[in-house]
This record gives structure tokens, sequence and C-alpha cells, in this order.
């Protein structure tokens, strides 16, 4: 399964002839051991990178926000 969170091996407890609240698909597979040690790695990995990346300083101009919507694939139509 792959999600925001990242990809997930998991193993499938029980199938559902309907499809129903997350609450309940929940119990019907469990995530790998394997699979959560290397998500967590990952995340640790993604939170150490946010340290060392410098944060924008106030807000874009207006060429920067042409170049974002430019470098974004979308038409400056303005």
């Amino acid at each position: 399964m792959t999600n925001d969170g990242g990809d997930f091996q998991v193993e499938v407890l029980l199938r559902s002839e309907m499809r129903g609240p997350a609450s309940v698909a929940g119990m019907l597979h469990r995530e790998t051991e394997a699979s959560r040690e290397l998500r967590q790695k990952l995340a640790g990995e993604r939170k150490a990178i946010q340290h060392f990346e410098a944060a924008p300083e106030g807000r874009p101009s207006k060429r920067d926000r042409r170049e974002i919507i430019r470098f974004r694939g979308r038409a400056y139509g303005g």
C-alpha cells in the first residue's frame, strides 16, 4: 500500500465482502515489522534533513511566484 506516509507492506488477515469504515479496515490487515522499521527510519531521515534546510525569508515576490508557477507546470495567465 502507498500513501503520503510512504510505502507499506501489509499482511491481509481477513477479507471483507463489502467496503466499510476505516476502523473496520484497520482490523483486516497489519503492517509487517520490516515495513514499520523501514518507514520509521525514512521518517527520521526526512526529519533530520529539515533541520539543515534554510527556511525561506518572508513571502515570495511576484517574480518568484511566477517562477514557482512555471516550475510546477501551470501556465501563468496574468
